[in-house]
């Protein structure tokens, strides 16, 4: 019997049973870390499609999203890791180049980036798919050898919160993994040190509140629009539960998801310098995500204006500042000074949400 549905169903809507075994286990900080891990295995360890999203993310991304990618030559997260993979190796001036890819899952991107990168004309290059969870590096080994990419995609089981470089790299991704990660400032000094001189960092990431929880000044606005929403799309797909109001749950409780996101961009600022930023959304995620995203029809003329909607409000706060976007793409680099390519006036600093900031107090310079 496969009992991973039956835990991670019951964890999430029965957090109030479980909340006293986890204050005993957090007053242990090995045993919490490792309750975490087992939990994080078991979650991903059946999980095929890591990065599948509704229609309606696909809806938003496509009309919004795009054009700010096409803007910097880019059309997804995939060309993104491919342009400044092909960069780094190009600043290396070497035959052969060394990747690294930190919290690789199923190496699924990794296959497709290192296919566009053949595609290039790159044929001696290899990208280290560094994972936690030895069932999903499996299958990432036996979809590189399917695909004849094998010779290009090495796996690594290991913990990138205690990863220990065996090698030096022309440049490092990270997609999505960052905020999974508890020893940021360990992860981030490791990947300075594994850096050539002219390596890259390359990362697609969460850099919202801790847990994916929304800040006041950005709930605020959700709860005003989700107070417009029919019962039917305040379903939670992911709880099976009716959320009749927004509950603004924090997603770290029980693993590692979101559990640092609020640290991930104050620490690169302190460590690296930036070549690109680009951050977005805030607002507009939880009714387009995994959770409730699915209860909106993209066929349906409301739904449309509706997302359109909050995007506009989501754009107008992030851009006054108002509001602080929650995902990034972002290029960094170990030398003393970066290219600085931003969107509009959303630089790294302009971008970064203070925790102590209260709404309706100055922010601190």
């Amino acid at each position: 019997m496969n009992i991973t549905p039956w835990l991670f169903r019951n964890l999430r809507r029965h957090r109030g049973l479980f909340r006293p075994i986890r204050s005993l286990l957090s007053r242990n900080a090995t045993l919490d870390y490792w309750c975490r891990s087992y939990i994080e295995k078991l979650r991903y360890k059946n999980v095929t499609e890591v990065h599948d999203l509704p229609p309606i993310f696909h809806y938003w991304s496509n009309k919004y999203l795009l054009p700010k990618l096409q803007h910097f030559g880019v059309c997804d997260p995939d060309s993104f890791f491919v342009k400044y993979l092909h960069e780094a190796a190009l600043n290396a001036h070497k035959e052969e180049v060394r990747f690294a890819s930190i919290g690789s899952g199923n190496c699924d991107a990794e296959i497709r980036i290192a296919s566009s990168l053949r595609h290039l004309g790159m044929n001696r290059f290899s990208i280290r798919c560094v994972d936690l969870n030895p069932a999903m590096l499996k299958r990432g080994e036996e979809r590189a050898k399917q695909n004849e990419l094998d010779k290009h995609i090495v796996t690594e089981k290991a913990d990138f919160n205690y990863w220990r470089p065996q090698h030096d790299y022309d440049a490092i991704i990270a997609n999505q993994s960052l905020h999974h990660v508890v020893n940021l400032e360990g992860l981030f000094d490791a990947v300075k040190t594994a850096l050539r001189p002219s390596g890259l960092f390359i990362i697609s990431d969460m850099i919202g509140r801790n847990g994916h929880q929304r800040w006041p000044e950005a709930l605020a606005i959700v709860e005003a629009f989700w107070n417009e929403l029919p019962q039917s799309y305040r379903y939670s797909q992911l709880t099976g539960e009716q959320e009749e109001t927004f509950i603004n749950r924090d997603c770290s409780v029980d693993g590692f998801e979101g559990i640092r996101a609020q640290d991930i961009l104050p620490l690169l600022m302190e460590r690296f310098s930036f070549d690109f930023f680009l951050g977005f959304s805030n607002v507009i995620s939880p009714f387009i995500g995994r959770c409730f995203g699915p209860n909106f029809n993209v066929d349906n003329e409301w739904d449309r204006a509706f997302i359109d909607r909050v995007q506009e409000r989501d754009e107008d706060e992030i851009l006054s500042g108002r509001i602080k976007p929650t995902q990034m793409l972002a290029v960094v680099n170990k030398r003393d000074q970066g290219k600085e390519i931003y969107f509009k006036n959303m630089s790294p600093a302009f971008c970064m949400r203070d925790p102590d900031f209260r709404p309706g107090s100055p922010e601190k310079s």
